[in-house]
């Protein structure tokens, strides 16, 4: 089997979790890294064994298959060049700067049938897996997004921080036309919106409300689905999952019980990884999609347009 060759461009806190998931991949082999502080880059060349690049374009004609780990509002420019090239491409949420950006790519990718995937994480949590098993028509949700103060990150609000995972899982599991967005934030140790609150209301009534903090001491990360068939709860930290379902007992009493179901552990961003490295040589479509991280990008966009001029804006 042939070896695919792959580079990560951006060699931040992120960029290093790639190439170490991309080390333990067969057939992987890692041919470069490419960052503007050229330092940066040789230390990474030197950990992983491959050739270091203060300019991404030079490794496009070395890579098979590309991630990109930049600053978001850069994710465009260098995703053009990869795709112009014929390249596979990952890259971290979220997806792009603008909707205009988002289909740009998608037209790109599409037009060379190339591999165009968004890392949402959370979509390859072992307990999100065991969620897809007993999860069927979500009525309400509750999601907490809690994270400490860390400056890197803060390039964007936290609604495309942090909040995005929720809202591209909820999307995914409600599947409905959102009817209305209620949003509220506010800056509180950055420039942009550090806490922000969100409602949506979808046309099949289901109703979501959302949290995202990084202005909190502690970490908290959990999705809560209330439905017909019971209650879910997911801990992204824990790798969770609880799951209750009604059972119906003699004379018509309704009684909750455990739902017993399986987590199987594994390490999300190895397992996201993975996927793309088989979607690039089964050339199958991945998980989340570049059509498909627009879904999210979009409403985030829409939600921090509500909280910036504190209209409601039109769906």
């Amino acid at each position: 089997m042939s070896k695919i060759r792959v580079g990560v461009v951006g060699i931040g806190h992120l960029g290093n979790f790639h190439l170490q998931k991309y080390q333990k991949i067969n057939p992987v082999e890692i041919v470069g890294v490419a960052d503007i502080l050229p330092l940066r880059a040789e230390k990474a060349a030197g950990i992983f064994g491959c050739t270091a690049y203060s300019d991404h374009r030079e490794l496009i004609e070395k890579v098979d298959a590309v991630s990109i780990t930049v600053p978001a509002q850069f994710h465009h420019a260098v995703a053009k060049d990869f795709l112009a090239a014929g390249k596979d491409v990952l890259m971290e949420k979220p997806f792009t700067a603008t909707l205009e950006e988002a289909d740009d790519l998608i037209r790109r990718a599409a037009e060379k049938n190339l591999i165009l995937q968004v890392g949402f994480i959370e979509r390859f949590n072992p307990a999100v897996a065991a969620l897809d098993k007993v999860i069927h028509h979500p009525l309400f949700i509750e999601s907490h997004r809690l994270h400490p103060f860390i400056e890197r990150g803060t390039d964007v609000d936290v609604v495309l921080d942090l909040m995005i995972h929720d809202l591209d899982l909820i999307l995914h599991y409600v599947n409905s036309t959102l009817r209305n967005v209620e949003a509220v934030g506010v800056s509180v140790l950055s420039d942009k919106v550090d806490i922000a609150n969100v409602r949506l209301t979808f046309e099949n009534g289901c109703v979501a409300n959302i949290t995202a903090s990084r202005v909190t001491l502690k970490h908290m990360q959990k999705l809560r689905f209330f439905g017909v068939e019971g209650y879910h709860s997911v801990d992204f930290s824990k790798r969770e999952l609880i799951s209750l379902k009604r059972e119906h007992k003699e004379g018509g009493k309704i009684e909750i019980a455990l739902n017993e179901v399986q987590v199987t552990q594994y390490d999300p961003l190895e397992e996201e990884i993975r996927g793309f490295i088989e979607c690039v040589m089964e050339r199958t479509e991945p998980r989340v999609s570049g059509a498909e991280a627009r879904k999210s990008l979009e409403l985030a966009l829409l939600i921090n347009e509500q909280m910036k001029t504190g209209r409601d804006v039109a769906l």
